[in-house]
């Protein structure tokens, strides 16, 4: 008898804890006149999807994935996928010189990167993944690995470089079964 109540009372605590999906479990504010909301069902749905996505590409329990976003959405669902691959999450922050993104990338050994297109900071549109492109061509031209993938989240819809093979959008494979 007392297994029951004790599996009850778990369950009725469990109701309590867990929140509504369509409860607000993100707010962001970016760039002016941009604000994101996503609920909890959205976000973890995004982060099933992502860590989906980071499997597809090799990912496993233990290995490494480097993210190189400025404070957006996309960096805490990039952070849940890897948790929920049990992943080790390297931060590459957006501040990084090329050379400082040279050694932090070569330390990480990480195969999957995700980066943005550019972010806006202060008061202005700045390039993420081109200071990056440059980082990784140094680590490659020093003998550094050339076996990566690249997520590239769409932020401010500009133009890109890409290298094909490589490069690949965020959106796209998150899309893909």
């Amino acid at each position: 008898m007392l297994r029951s109540l004790t599996s009850e009372h778990a369950d009725d605590a469990r109701e309590v804890q867990e929140p509504e999906a369509s409860q607000i479990a993100l707010t962001w504010s970016g760039e002016p006149g941009r604000m994101e909301e996503l609920t909890y069902g959205t976000l973890l749905d995004q982060a099933d999807r992502a860590a989906a996505a980071l499997t597809r590409l090799g990912v496993r329990a233990g290995d490494k994935v480097a993210v190189h976003l400025p404070l957006v959405p996309e960096s805490v669902i990039a952070t849940l996928a890897c948790g929920r691959l049990d992943a080790i999450r390297s931060t590459l922050p957006v501040s990084l010189t090329v050379p400082e993104l040279v050694a932090r990338t070569r330390e990480s050994e990480a195969r999957v990167l995700i980066t943005a297109d550019a972010a806006f900071l202060d008061g202005a549109i700045r390039p993420v993944k081109a200071r990056l492109d440059h980082a990784l061509a140094r680590v490659t031209s020093s003998g550094g690995s050339r076996d990566r993938t690249v997520l590239v989240v769409n932020r401010c819809a500009r133009p890109v470089s890409w290298t094909p093979g490589r490069d690949r959008w965020w959106h796209e494979v998150l899309g893909e079964k």
